[in-house]
């Protein structure tokens, strides 16, 4: 096992990202220290872990100098490579094109950096933000800090990655399948995907005829997670959505918690789901009513759903050329890409039936949530895999098996758009860590949040610095 982390006697120390607001406050340390600090870290762990896209510090030294205002002010972190901002290439993990920087920030930078989060560059994602590991035939995989031998799981690979490995506090990720809570269960961290609608989004992300894909954060506490949510939402609101709120402490109220260890043809393995029965019975200590149950999913789901998934690839590769001009070159695309772009012209007669599915699976979730508060799964039906298993050059037909098998738990809520979040209270007997995701009904972070400060609490995370 090979582990890396940054973690050093410097301006960041071990502090998460809200208590370097408060030391920052306190004028212990300057945004300027902070800046340099992350930057010293991230050029020390990325050779190992391969996670930064486009770096930026000279920009991110200069506002360091000036930061604007907002609670998150002289923060570092860095955005996913599938955003806009300005004058970064958005790259989207992909050699088919050379992306031109943007001018201007996208309409999730735009609300990002407003919280005053300085953006020291991009990070690492799979192709198009498709596969489930960070791999890149040209650039190499992003690997896990927890061990350099294993993928940091998912398309926001990269800055799970950093913010594991503790070279910065908090960084973006999005999630159309996983890509938020994947990685923070991979590499030990918070992992909450919004309700839909929730965070302002890029066009792209926009324009889908179902919005399954949601933006983020990654942190190492929950009480970051909390806090950026209740930032942000200062920032930009859906007035659709009741206010998350300042999420500072456990919820009071017991609630009503189901749990299953099964998904749509898939079961989960001996050691993740022993893991959530573990987690179940935390719960009952707690005082909360928990109950099993069978998954409350179509068994047409899967299929539907990697159909929808397939219909992204189709878009972007037969609207590569008028979308990115004369650099495209669709042979540059991976053999997942492409094999998904096939898997969708096969099927084009079944897709106007499986995005009405898809887009109605949110009905069937709206009744279950009636009956429970909090759904529990494990994050991922398997404990992470190393690099190489889902090896982009295999053939599509082995990268897709492998790829639904491990990730049988997490797309249900981007198809209804309900929030759920991924927490690490586990560690696997080789001493990786298990995420256990919670998912509860659209607009209920809150009782997302107060359950994991709640959960936090009685079984504090472990660290990667003396696990």
């Amino acid at each position: 096992m090979t582990r890396v982390h940054s973690f050093a006697d410097d301006a960041l120390g071990d502090h998460d990202t809200v208590g370097l607001v408060e030391q920052l406050r306190a004028g212990n340390i300057s945004p300027a220290e902070v800046v340099e600090a992350a930057i010293t870290r991230i050029e020390a762990v990325n050779p190992a872990v391969n996670a930064v896209a486009h770096p930026a510090y000279d920009a991110a030294r200069a506002e360091a100098a000036a930061p604007r205002g907002g609670f998150f002010s002289g923060i570092p972190t860095l955005v996913k490579d599938n955003a806009d901002v300005a004058a970064m290439p958005t790259q989207h993990g992909s050699d088919a094109f050379v992306a031109k920087p943007p001018k201007a920030d996208g309409d999730f930078a735009r609300m990002y950096r407003a919280t005053g989060l300085v953006v020291l560059g991009k990070s690492q994602l799979s192709e198009w933000g498709f596969s489930a590991s960070a791999e890149h035939a040209r650039l190499g995989a992003v690997r896990n800090p927890w061990d350099t031998d294993f993928t940091a799981g998912a398309s926001s690979a990269g800055s799970a990655a950093l913010v594991a490995a503790g070279a910065l506090p908090i960084a973006h990720a999005n999630d159309g399948g996983g890509s938020i809570r994947i990685p923070a269960a991979s590499t030990g961290l918070v992992g909450l995907k919004p309700t839909r609608n929730r965070l302002a989004q890029d066009k792209l992300m926009r324009d889908m005829p179902v919005r399954i894909v949601a933006d983020g954060v990654l942190t190492r506490s929950v009480r970051d997670t909390a806090a950026f949510y209740r930032e942000a939402e200062k920032v930009y609101r859906n007035l659709k959505l009741a206010p998350i709120g300042d999420i500072t402490r456990p919820g009071k109220k017991r609630l009503k918690i189901a749990f299953t260890t099964e998904s749509v043809g898939r079961v989960a393995s001996p050691e993740m789901a022993g893991a959530t029965r573990a987690t179940a019975a935390l719960l009952e200590e707690l005082g909360h009513q928990v109950e099993e149950i069978t998954p409350p999913v179509p068994d047409y789901f899967a299929d539907d759903f990697l159909l929808y998934w397939s219909l992204l690839a189709f878009f972007i590769v037969r609207t590569g050329r008028r979308t990115h001009g004369k650099t495209w070159d669709k042979a540059q695309l991976d053999n997942l890409t492409r094999g998904l772009d096939r898997h969708c012209a096969r099927n084009l007669y079944r897709l106007p039936l499986a995005i009405a599915r898809v887009a109605a699976s949110g009905k069937v979730s709206a009744r279950f949530h009636k009956q429970y508060d909090v759904v529990l799964t494990p994050t991922v039906a398997h404990t992470t895999p190393q690099v190489g298993h889902l090896d982009p050059t295999n053939s599509y037909e082995e990268i897709i098996e492998r790829l639904m098998d491990w990730v049988a738990f997490t797309p249900l809520q981007n198809a209804t758009g309900d929030p759920a979040i991924s927490l690490p209270l586990a560690i696997t007997s080789t001493g990786m860590p298990i995420g256990m995701m919670f998912g509860a009904g659209r607009g209920r972070e809150a009782t997302l949040l107060e359950l994991a400060l709640e959960l936090e609490e009685a079984r504090p995370f472990a660290r990667i610095q003396g696990a």
